[in-house]
Order: C-alpha cells, then sequence, then structure tokens
C-alpha cells in the first residue's frame, strides 16, 4: 500500500494573486508596480515555504519556463520539449550539451539555498559558458550583503543585482537573471529561490512604450518598474501552475492504492518532484519493461501525462 505522508498533503488549495494586483489600464506609476508586487509576492509567498508534495515538480517547472527563455537570450532554437530531451535523453554523468548544462543551472537554482558564495558563482559562471576571476566574484558577493544589509525591498534588490552583473559583464544577462532570483528569493527569507524573472524577460512587462517596444534590460531606464511588474505576472502564473499541480498530484495519490507493481512508490515520489520521468525508467525494484507497463497503467487511470508526444523513449509528468 502506498500512503501520502501528512507532512506533505496539502488540503487547502494553492493561493492566487488577486485580480486587484494587476493594473486597470495605462502604464502603472512606480509605487503603483512596486504596490502590485507586493501583492502578488504576498500571495506567492505561502507557496514559497510550503512543502506540499508536488513542490519538487512545481519548482522543476518554473525552472523548465526560465531555461527556455534562457535559450532565446542565448540565440538557441530549444523549447521546452528540446530542453527535455537534452535532460533525460543524457546519460548519467555526460555532458547533456549547451542547451542542458543551461536547464542545469536552473535547475539547480530551484532545489538549492539562496546563499551566494564565491565558490558558487565561480561554479555557476562556468555552468554557463562564462570566465570570471575569484576577487570579482567575491566583490559580487560583498554587493548581495551590501544589498541585504541596506534591507531594500526584494524587487529592488533582484534589480539592482541584476543590474550590476551586467555593468560588469554585459555579455552575462543569463547569468544577472540567475542571480536576481536568487537575490529575490534571500530578500524574502525564501529557503529555496523560484525560478521566475527570466521567464517573464521577454514578455510584456520588459517592452518599452516608445521606441518601438524595444526590450528593457537590466541598465536601461524603467528597469525596475518592469521587475516589479514582471513579477505580478510572475507570481500569478506560479500560482496558476501550482494550483494546476495540485489538482494533478490530488488525483495521482488518488489512484496510488491501486498499483501493485513492486517500487510503484519511487515512480509516484519522482513524478511529484521531477518535471519529467522517463517512461524506460529502471530502479532497483522496477526493471524497464515493469516500469512500461505501470506508466501504461498511470496513463489509463489518467493520473499522467505523456509529455514528449512519441511512440518511444516516452516522458511522463503531472
Amino acid at each position: 500500500m502506498i500512503r501520502l505522508d501528512p507532512a506533505t498533503a496539502s488540503p487547502a488549495p494553492p493561493p492566487i494573486v488577486p485580480v486587484w494586483a494587476f493594473a486597470a489600464g495605462g502604464a502603472p506609476s512606480d509605487a503603483d508596480a512596486a504596490f502590485q508586487a507586493g501583492a502578488a509576492l504576498a500571495s506567492l509567498d505561502t507557496l514559497a515555504r510550503a512543502q506540499p508534495a508536488w513542490a519538487g515538480a512545481w519548482r522543476q517547472r518554473l525552472a523548465l519556463k526560465c531555461a527556455a527563455a534562457s535559450m532565446r537570450l542565448a540565440g538557441r532554437a530549444e523549447g521546452e520539449a528540446g530542453l527535455r530531451d537534452a535532460w533525460q535523453l543524457c546519460p548519467t554523468g555526460a555532458d547533456p550539451g549547451p542547451a542542458g548544462t543551461i536547464f542545469g543551472a536552473w535547475r539547480q537554482l530551484a532545489v538549492q539555498p539562496p546563499v551566494a558564495t564565491p565558490e558558487r558563482l565561480e561554479r555557476m559562471v562556468e555552468q554557463l559558458g562564462l570566465h570570471w576571476d575569484r576577487a570579482t566574484l567575491a566583490d559580487l558577493c560583498r554587493h548581495i550583503e551590501n544589498l541585504a544589509a541596506a534591507l531594500r525591498p526584494a524587487p529592488f534588490a533582484a534589480a539592482a543585482i541584476a543590474a550590476r552583473v551586467v555593468a560588469m559583464r554585459p555579455d552575462a544577462e543569463l547569468f544577472a537573471w540567475w542571480l536576481a532570483d536568487l537575490v529575490l528569493a534571500q530578500s524574502l527569507r525564501w529557503p529555496r529561490p523560484l525560478p521566475l524573472l527570466m521567464g517573464q524577460a521577454f514578455g510584456p512587462a520588459f517592452r518599452a512604450e516608445v521606441g518601438g517596444g524595444k526590450r528593457i534590460r537590466p541598465e536601461d531606464k524603467y528597469f525596475e518598474r518592469a521587475v516589479c511588474l514582471a513579477l505580478v505576472r510572475a507570481a500569478a502564473e506560479a500560482c496558476r501552475l501550482a494550483n494546476e499541480l495540485s489538482r494533478r498530484a490530488e488525483k495521482l495519490l488518488a489512484v496510488a492504492p491501486k498499483l501493485r507493481a513492486k517500487g510503484a512508490g519511487e515512480v509516484i515520489f519522482l513524478l511529484l518532484n521531477e518535471d519529467a520521468v522517463a517512461g524506460s525508467l529502471t530502479t532497483k525494484n522496477l526493471s524497464r519493461f515493469a516500469a512500461r507497463r505501470l506508466f501504461e497503467r498511470l496513463q489509463q487511470l489518467e493520473a499522467v501525462r505523456e509529455l514528449s508526444g512519441r511512440a518511444s523513449f516516452r516522458l511522463f509528468g503531472l
């Protein structure tokens, strides 16, 4: 029998960002944008601190969205499906390629505490294909400490660190967005960051009202206001995703007692904690053939979705 740990149950539906947090029309003032961001982040705060059974899958879906936007920033063509393949098709310990490496950076952000050290940042910039000396990264860490000491509101701290990175290295915008989410989580005292801002970098919040809708970058005027507006949209989308995954996870857990396959509990755990699970999964208790039958059974029960659209090397998730 597969049982749900009551400590990870989520009896109440996830919160949503209230409608009044969105601008009613026209360009909001800086003060309006900051107020709206505060309201949106207040809704998201409960989720960021909670540990429902499906929290891992939720965080990894947010990471996937930011990784897909990163591909556009890097001038690459991979979308979410291509990123899943780059990650899932890569043998353990092998190089996942540029797309998989960037996806890995966002996955890592979603699971580690929001702590910035020169050693961690050095590993991250290398993962993103950049090369910075340790002294420069140590100076960046001191800047993050100063932002924390100044008690700047979280959206403005995130905007400030992104602007600082791009001022230091104009070619490091991707790292700037990654670090902005880390600083946001640190400012809000979240246990782990949520990948949010990169997913909005090409959205309406960062389109200038003049200049033909040119994208507002971290070094541009009105960047702080754009970050506030982007956080409203990002928080609303994250809350909607949480509600969707909550319903799907509830269905998966409801059918769990019907599963008799040895190793089914491991598969359910992975489905609740990962963006996708390979249908060819093998574990100590589950052969490839048994896994295929288990996923077919879960599909029949409408408890999982097939995400690849392929007949072979299929990927499943909430």
